[in-house]
């Protein structure tokens, strides 16, 4: 079973971030100013040691890898940013396609939203738009993509690099898109591209054509949320998914603008949930998530949510039965999860003050239980 932790490249401070949020602006100022909501609420959340790491250093990233190889993980699904060659916190892993000490599986999950200000404002102001109209700019994104494609490192199956996307429901010309892309990858010696699609809306989206991709990435605990809603809250979805930007901002200012206090979900019950999906593999191969924990108030205070409940040990048990899900249930060796690094939104596997290295252990455990373990017994840093 190969454990594909999701990473953020966020953790280093670039001009952009620099003039929307301020001078040195990155992640870990929202993670340290973070503050309790509610009583025995966990925050903040305080790296182990105060590692407040900056990602351009590349012992950090050599660290993160030892202690992923240490615990189990197989490798990382990067977010990329793009926008029209437009490219954001990017610098990490060109530094990882030139470092070949950094020996560690990853690929690529295109993070290709509109980048706004909606994660820490219920303004939702546009900072970065898309547009995928531009047929020259695809070219361009693929010819990027390809010398980290060639990189031995990069993931693929049959000779076939794995990229994800995460909402492919707002590409308009998606199909073309991926089939021009299928071609370049052809003409550039792979015998093509396998495409897994990230976002619950598509997921949930009966109608969307899905006849590009070969995995569906069940994406925890995004996918469970949407599912608790039912057919009319997918039915919800699938409108707001056609929604403009306008109507979306609108929305989103009336109903999060003022709330009277976080919102809480149960972290048992979430991970039930989690646990009662039986994978549907009619059109494309479902991947199975996992989470680690979930709190996005760093980012967005009272107007965000918290999972109640969560610690090591929980984790431990509810990740175990979900690799026995996944063998018995899933028709891949992949597994992903929610996350190595999202320090402002709870999915942390990296070490904290307050449980050290425990969510790792609970993984390297799960793993060897399960004869899962995808290294040597005897690895050690």
């Amino acid at each position: 079973m190969k454990i594909l932790a999701l990473y953020l490249p966020q953790f280093h401070s670039i001009p952009e971030n620099d003039e929307w949020w301020g001078k040195g602006f990155t992640e870990w100022v929202n993670v340290k100013k973070a503050m309790p909501l509610f009583e025995d609420h966990y925050q903040p959340r305080i790296p182990l040691d105060k590692n407040y790491y900056n990602l351009l250093d590349d012992d950090i990233k050599k660290w993160q890898i030892d202690i992923a190889k240490k615990h189990g993980i197989y490798g990382f699904c990067v977010y990329h940013y793009w926008f029209n060659g437009k490219k954001l916190l990017e610098k990490p892993m060109e530094q990882y396609l030139l470092n070949k000490e950094l020996d560690f599986p990853f690929c690529f999950c295109w993070a290709n939203e509109h980048w706004s200000n909606a994660w820490v404002s219920g303004e939702n102001k546009i900072l970065m738009p898309q547009n995928f109209e531009n047929r020259d700019d695809w070219d361009k994104h693929f010819f990027y993509l390809l010398d980290f494609f060639k990189d031995e490192r990069y993931i693929k199956e049959d000779d076939k690099p794995l990229l994800a996307i995460y909402l492919p429901n707002i590409i308009g010309p998606l199909n073309e898109m991926l089939d021009r892309w299928q071609y370049l990858a052809k003409q550039n010696g792979f015998k093509g591209l396998k495409f897994m699609y990230q976002s619950p809306f598509f997921h949930l989206d009966d109608k969307a054509d899905k006849s590009r991709f070969d995995y569906a990435i069940e994406f925890q605990p995004s996918l469970v949320n949407h599912l608790k809603k039912g057919k009319k809250g997918a039915s919800i979805l699938r409108l707001k998914s056609k929604l403009s930007m306008f109507l979306q901002t609108k929305f989103h200012i009336y109903l999060k603008k003022n709330p009277k206090e976080v919102q809480k979900e149960d972290y048992d019950k979430m991970w039930e949930s989690v646990l009662n999906i039986h994978p549907d593999n009619s059109k494309c191969t479902c991947i199975p998530g996992a989470f680690v924990d979930w709190d996005n108030t760093p980012r967005r205070g009272k107007r965000g949510t918290v999972y109640v409940g969560g610690n090591p040990q929980k984790f431990k048990y509810y990740f175990d039965l979900q690799v026995k899900h996944a063998k018995k249930e899933y028709k891949t060796e992949y597994l992903i999860i929610f996350a190595w690094n999202e320090w402002a939104e709870g999915g942390i596997l990296e070490p904290t003050e307050k449980y050290k290295y425990e969510y790792l252990e609970a993984i390297r455990d799960v793993l060897k239980a399960n004869n899962e373990f995808p290294y040597k017994k005897d690895y050690q840093l």
